[in-house]
């Protein structure tokens, strides 16, 4: 079984249930009366987490080796990927904190919101440079 592509399968998964999570939670702010938005947030921002921290251990274990043009992008875009899995990790507990004690409506929660959105920034510059060692090292050198 070819497993280079356990990396490629898992990373859509944290991009999407976190970016999702995030609008959930922001428009949560706005909409005060709606509970379940806050509620649909937590939960994405936890299957997010869970999915980076696949994310970050498919593409420590299950990718090629880096060499040429893609080294600087690829330690970047691991840089960037563990710092994303650190911030949702500690959002997350933190969260869980917040909902378990019932402190949720606290001025704790613009902490997670912070998190939140350090999260959405730096899973996006993973992306990006994720896709840039994919589209513009590699598919160009073939």
């Amino acid at each position: 079984m070819n497993t280079q592509i356990f990396h490629p399968m898992i990373v859509h998964f944290p991009i999407a249930l976190v970016l999702v999570g995030f609008l959930a939670d922001t428009l949560s702010i706005f909409i005060k009366k709606e509970q379940c938005l806050s509620k649909i947030g937590l939960y994405l921002m936890v299957l997010g987490t869970l999915g980076a921290i696949a994310a970050v251990i498919t593409g420590e274990y299950f990718t090629n080796k880096v060499e040429g043009d893609a080294l600087p992008l690829k330690e970047i875009h691991e840089l960037f990927g563990k710092i994303t899995m650190i911030i949702l990790i500690l959002a997350s507990v933190l969260r869980i904190y917040l909902v378990v004690k019932k402190k949720e409506n606290t001025s704790l929660k613009w902490i997670v919101y912070i998190l939140f959105i350090c999260a959405v920034i730096t899973i996006a510059i993973t992306g990006y440079k994720g896709g840039s060692i994919v589209y513009d090292v590699w598919l160009s050198a073939n």
